[in-house]
């Protein structure tokens, strides 16, 4: 090998190293950092009200703050045409009366920049956070096996998890399953 060959090798080297740590450092900060869960809750809910995420401007958000309120989580990405579709019927059913009783949080599994984008088109009238791909990882602790996507939890305000939905939402069903809450 000459001086040539090594010196190209070099620099390509050096390309994916600063590439690496560029994809690195922007992952770390679209995870979401965990903090102290309150107490009484537990299992996915303790987990899900243990962190805080960042919402679409970046600003984070403990989902601590909602402990004791009924919660309706959607995890959704912007390139998931189902998620996108039920967001105008979520962001009225948060803005409605079942908004007073009722948080509605959407869990974005998607890169910050695409939240980011995707929420300033678009009129979303409740919280929507930067999860990244740890997302995934905590849909399935709510028993999203395979990631499916969208995927709603229904959760009481007691902490107690009512409901999943694996899919698009039928918000008939949905309007029932609140009326038990």
């Amino acid at each position: 090998m000459n001086k040539k060959h090594l010196a190209v090798y070099a620099g390509v080297a050096l390309l994916f190293a600063a590439s690496g740590a560029y994809v690195g450092m922007k992952k770390q900060n679209a995870a979401p950092v965990t903090a102290t869960a309150p107490a009484g809750v537990t299992g996915p809910v303790h987990t899900l009200l243990a962190q805080t995420m960042p919402d679409a401007a970046g600003k984070p958000t403990a989902l601590a703050q909602y402990q004791g309120k009924a919660m309706l989580v959607n995890f959704w990405a912007t390139w998931c045409a189902p998620c996108v579709q039920e967001m105008p019927e979520l962001s009225r059913l948060s803005a409605g009366e079942a908004g007073r009783k009722l948080q509605v949080i959407g869990i974005g599994i998607d890169s910050p920049s695409n939240i980011a984008e995707f929420s300033a088109k678009y009129k979303i009238t409740y919280p929507v956070l930067v999860a990244g791909m740890s997302g995934t990882d905590l849909s399935r602790q709510f028993g999203n096996v395979n990631g499916g996507l969208p995927f709603t939890v229904l959760i009481g305000a007691d902490g107690q998890v009512r409901k999943t939905y694996l899919g698009k939402l039928k918000f008939d069903e949905l309007h029932k399953d609140l009326a038990t809450l």
